[in-house]
């Protein structure tokens, strides 16, 4: 049965390989110049061609973005970037700005695939885009699903979504509150998600309750068979900025949704079980937005918390031997720690941390974050000899949770 693209958002090279390891068909990255997300770590020329190398090895695709609004200083070099894309094989670049998309135009053949920047809600845009050679349209957040699929059908070009993350209220993501506060342009990446704090609107006469200009976090786990239905040709989801921890856990929840649902097997129960996991990752309230009627009221974050999660991210497994398995450490552990590695598929594993060896053979009762540490397998060898590389490891749940 045929399946839309998983793309996940890989901020540095290590979420890359995690993404691609817990089942994304694509990763979308950011280079040093012409994104939107400048605070990321983004990729040098070196990183991105081993990223590609990786990705390709293990039959997955590497979008590139270039979706900042330039202004004419901007420009310098980038048709020489295009060309560099090309040679490392990057499988396509995001585009909004007109004048970006002539210029990879004229310098390449990368594959072009409209951002959700350039609000894309119809057709009629779409035909026009199609027209400038782009293969592929990220339609704006507005658009629902059955809109989607009407815009792929009456364009012939591949329509992709959004599927999980965090949502911007302004309209496609053309904000300017971070020009304003900040002195950071959003829309050339900078922004400093000023709209997620909370706000306290003042008169003279009397105080205003305090007001929110955020969104909840979308989710479309409940969803996934009107993506099939309208044939949506890659599910995104958000997180550039997010940790490994995200990467990983959304990743593996959707991968497992997608696969199930092509295989005819995909339950009410299966979603609760996805969900819960889902749950586990920092995020805000979730909202389904504008998938099946236009968002509303409702989709509106109006919580002093800034985010809830049911786990924390512990670390990183770096190394497995014979004898140990090895973690980068997040957060510290200490023996006694209850503690989940998550397979990329199958069962997690949950376990009691007994024993702790540092890197030199020193018994420890406890690695402060940051560093690197051992797990004998002789403590558990009947659950910790499946655990692999790039696995992540979570804590148990807080305690009020």
């Amino acid at each position: 049965m045929w399946k839309p693209e998983l793309l996940a958002p890989a901020k540095n090279l290590e979420r890359l390989k995690v993404a691609v390891t817990y089942g994304a068909d694509a990763v979308y990255v950011g280079g040093q110049k012409y994104g939107l997300r400048a605070r990321a770590d983004n990729f040098s020329d070196y990183d991105l061609e081993h990223g590609v190398n990786f990705a390709h090895q293990n039959h997955a695709k590497v979008y590139l973005t270039l979706n900042a609004f330039l202004h004419d200083d901007d420009f310098e070099g980038l048709a020489e970037y295009c060309q560099f894309l090309e040679s490392i094989g990057v499988d396509g670049v995001i585009v909004s700005d007109l004048g970006v998309l002539r210029v990879v135009k004229n310098s390449s053949n990368l594959d072009i695939h409209l951002s959700t920047q350039a609000s894309c809600l119809n057709s009629y845009a779409g035909q026009m885009w199609k027209e400038f050679a782009v293969k592929r349209l990220i339609v704006g957040r507005e658009v629902s699903v059955a809109e989607g699929g009407l815009i792929r059908r009456q364009t012939g070009i591949d329509v992709e979504m959004f599927i999980h993350g965090a949502m911007c209220m302004a309209f496609s993501g053309n904000c300017t509150i971070s020009n304003f506060t900040a002195g950071r342009d959003s829309n050339r990446g900078g922004c400093i998600q000023s709209c997620r704090f909370p706000y306290q609107l003042e008169a003279k006469t009397d105080d205003r309750p305090v007001t929110f200009m955020s969104s909840k976090d979308l989710w479309g786990i409940h969803q996934v068979g009107a993506f099939f239905e309208h044939q949506i040709c890659s599910l995104k989801i958000e997180g550039r900025m997010k940790s490994s921890f995200y990467v990983g856990m959304t990743c593996r929840a959707y991968r497992q949704a997608i696969d199930a649902y092509a295989e005819g097997r995909l339950t009410p129960e299966l979603v609760n079980q996805i969900s819960g996991e889902l749950e586990s990752v920092p995020h805000r309230d979730y909202s389904s937005a504008s998938f099946e009627t236009p968002a509303g009221n409702d989709s509106v974050y109006k919580q002093l918390e800034s985010s809830r999660g049911t786990h924390e991210y512990l670390g990183i497994v770096m190394e497995t031997t014979p004898e140990n398995i090895v973690l980068q450490l997040v957060e510290s552990v200490e023996v006694g720690d209850e503690i989940e590695i998550i397979p990329v598929y199958g069962e997690i594993v949950r376990w009691r941390v007994s024993q702790l060896i540092s890197v030199v053979g020193d018994r420890l009762e406890k690695m402060r974050a940051g560093n690197v540490v051992c797990i004998p397998k002789t403590a558990a060898p009947h659950i910790l000899n499946n655990v692999a590389k790039l696995n992540i490891v979570r804590v148990q749940p807080l305690s009020g949770e």
